[in-house]
């Protein structure tokens, strides 16, 4: 059956609460595209270089601490009021919201681009150095990523929506579900070359701007640019967890037209990607009875997925020297009685990244932002500031997560505070000594 877009003159089928865009409303339409509109998707957003100069090791010889500070405090605080609950969640921006956590990292990396040079070293002789970004602005949306200001990566994604409009042009179609999704893919797969990673490691490639730039990222990332893509044309995307992956699709009434075969493949395939056709997914299982059974991700809960992602990658990143060390490891000896080495005196050996563990530290504050009462995340990051060394604000941050935690978990994690503050005041007397000599 053909699935037909809702016309000026009425909807053919119902797509739930579908806002056609200007350019998808009629087929008359697209025959006015100007050839200055045609012209305007081929010459992206002018790169916006915000760096004085060049030191001799490729850094910005203008940039100080200071102002990078300024760049990470105003990506927090715009981050912040962007994801607020004051702030109604359909008007919360996926992009912006995740272009604001690249240019916060982006601005730490550029600060500390040397921190993890020893830790690199240790592990292997060969090892390259972090990358180095540059950043420097006075209001946000000149905040310079990879060359380009926050307005140019969001122009971007405007430019790739006229370009499947070009695409919907070139084949003389009307106004069909099928045939715009299709257009999407080829636009995205086909001509960018936009890849999913079904296993990701690097996790560079859970940055917005990254991924818009290589058409490399992870499948959270890559469904985020869909949805962003088709909310420029007027379609609204929805989606939901299941399993291990993230499945997006219209916003429809009728969900039994998503599982209608098209050319070999259903209209939720052609949208996810192949892990809808896989029998070792979830996916795999669903069916249009199902399907409604989901519960649909606000753009809130959207970008939690992503920094849980980003979460899991710094610190597999951080801790690669250590097999199996997970957040919660040391939590569990704690009830060892006859243990004389203590997993905490063994902690200080350890060999981990402290720049993707400061990474991961960040990723788990904006997740707190997000879900300030769940206890799970607050424990993670008490978890994550204990192996930074940072253990008064670790004493304080499990503390509370006591308060929040089941009454079994609440007594693990008070034996653990217990053993944290003796840590803190080792670690004081320390500076104490080192003040003194």
């Amino acid at each position: 059956m053909t699935l037909l877009l809702p016309s000026p003159w009425g909807p053919t089928r119902c797509w739930g609460r579908f806002s056609p865009s200007p350019f998808v409303r009629s087929w008359g339409c697209w025959r006015r595209v100007t050839k200055r509109r045609t012209a305007a998707m081929s010459g992206g957003p002018t790169s916006t270089s915000l760096c004085g100069g060049r030191s001799r090791d490729g850094g910005c010889s203008s940039q100080t601490d200071t102002n990078l500070e300024m760049v990470a405090k105003m990506a927090r605080d715009q981050f912040t009021k962007e994801i607020s609950f004051r702030t109604d969640d359909k008007d919360i921006s996926l992009a912006k919201a995740l272009l604001l956590v690249a240019a916060e990292d982006e601005a730490v990396l550029t600060s500390n681009q040397d921190m993890d040079s020893h830790s690199l070293r240790n592990e292997r002789n060969d090892a390259t150095l972090p990358y180095k970004s540059h950043l420097e602005c006075n209001v946000v949306d000149e905040i310079s990523l990879a060359g380009k200001s926050m307005h140019g990566w969001l122009n971007e994604l405007d430019i790739i929506a006229r370009e499947v409009e070009a695409e919907l042009i070139s084949r003389d179609i009307g106004c069909h579900l099928m045939e715009i999704f299709e257009a999407v893919n080829t636009v995205l797969f086909g001509i960018r070359g936009f890849k999913r990673f079904p296993v990701l490691v690097d996790p560079k490639f859970s940055y917005m701007h990254t991924v818009l730039s290589s058409g490399c990222g992870s499948a959270i990332m890559i469904s985020i640019i869909y949805i962003e893509v088709c909310r420029r044309l007027g379609v609204s995307i929805v989606g939901s967890r299941v399993g291990e992956d993230f499945l997006i699709w219209p916003e429809t009434e009728n969900p039994e037209e998503l599982f209608r075969a098209s050319s070999g493949h259903s209209l939720l395939a052609i949208i996810n990607g192949r892990c809808v056709e896989d029998p070792r997914s979830k996916a795999s299982d669903l069916d249009s009875k199902s399907l409604l059974g989901l519960d649909i991700a606000s753009n809130r809960d959207i970008i939690g997925i992503a920094l849980a992602n980003m979460i899991r990658l710094h610190w597999k990143r951080a801790s690669r020297l250590n097999h199996g060390l997970m957040l919660t490891s040391p939590l569990r000896p704690v009830y060892a009685v006859n243990e004389k080495a203590s997993t905490m005196a063994s902690s200080k050996s350890l060999l981990l990244r402290p720049l993707e563990l400061r990474l991961a530290t960040m990723a788990a504050e904006r997740l707190l932002i997000l879900k300030p009462d769940n206890w799970t995340l607050r424990r993670d990051h008490g978890m994550l500031l204990y192996y930074g060394r940072r253990y008064a604000e670790a004493v304080q941050e499990l503390s509370i997560c006591m308060a929040f935690a089941p009454v079994e978990e609440a007594e693990v994690l008070e034996r653990f505070v217990e053993k944290l503050h003796l840590l803190r005041l080792e670690s004081s007397w320390k500076s104490l000594e080192q003040l003194t000599h």
